[in-house]
């Protein structure tokens, strides 16, 4: 049951954000969404689920200190309807109501595109990094733990220049699973119109140091009410798989 990650502030107030905001700056967090379900079915060592909100793999079954993966920043096509998409590293959520995580954004505002970067202890609200993003900055992610409720985020775009660490604690945590994800966010009314971010590849994907193919992970497809908004591609490696946009 994969958590919903950025869970942002009603839709109005999200779109004046957006278009006042530097395109280093994302939109502020709000209320706390419910965990969208997913149904596994066994097939070829990988499991394969459905998500409202998530598209890509977590691995599970075992207990999760570490997890890392790099990405291209993919640009979004824009026209007149506001979207929204993500891309991330994080322990937990795919099963346990908390997610330890940290990543890129890609919006539309106005017709135009807003790129943004961000770390989130959910269920607190997310905290935005500053530092420009652009379309095809590459990135690397990493989140690490010490088991006892310490976590160091690290995410860096190495296009720009920049990098960002920051220590947290949640002494709560499952560490029941790793992931890296493409998500949809939401806002309190649900699930938002995913961006058309065309396709992300993560490389190095990785939980526990290990290739995340290792775990025999969850591959995620996000999909609605009969209609699948992005695809997860199969693992090449063990570490390297693509998402690609399917429908808002």
């Amino acid at each position: 049951m994969p958590a919903a990650r950025r869970t942002l502030a009603a839709t109005t107030t999200l779109l004046a954000l957006l278009t006042t905001a530097a395109p280093a700056v994302a939109a502020a967090p709000a209320v706390v969404q419910a965990p969208n379900a997913t149904s596994h079915l066994h097939g070829g060592g990988v499991l394969n689920s459905t998500s409202g909100n998530w598209s890509g793999y977590a691995a599970t079954g075992g207990k999760f200190t570490s997890v890392s993966a790099s990405w291209v920043q993919p640009s979004v096509s824009c026209s007149g309807t506001s979207t929204w998409s993500s891309f991330w590293v994080g322990i937990d959520g795919d099963g346990s109501n908390s997610v330890e995580q940290t990543g890129s954004e890609a919006d539309c505002s106005g017709g135009s595109p807003v790129y943004s970067s961000w770390y989130e202890m959910y269920p607190a609200y997310p905290v935005n990094f500053s530092g420009t993003v652009r379309a095809g900055d590459h990135f690397t992610a990493s989140v690490t733990t010490n088991g006892s409720g310490s976590f160091t985020l690290t995410l860096a775009d190495t296009t720009e220049g920049w990098s960002h660490t920051v220590n947290k604690s949640l002494k709560s945590a499952a560490l029941a699973s790793a992931e890296v994800i493409a998500e949809a966010p939401s806002s309190s009314t649900g699930v938002l119109p995913l961006s058309k971010f065309g396709t992300v590849a993560f490389t190095g994907s990785s939980a526990n140091g290990q290739a995340i193919g290792t775990f025999s992970p969850d591959r995620i497809t996000m999909a609605s009410g009969g209609t699948t908004k992005a695809s997860t591609s199969s693992l090449s490696g063990g570490s390297a798989f693509s998402v690609t946009w399917k429908h808002s």
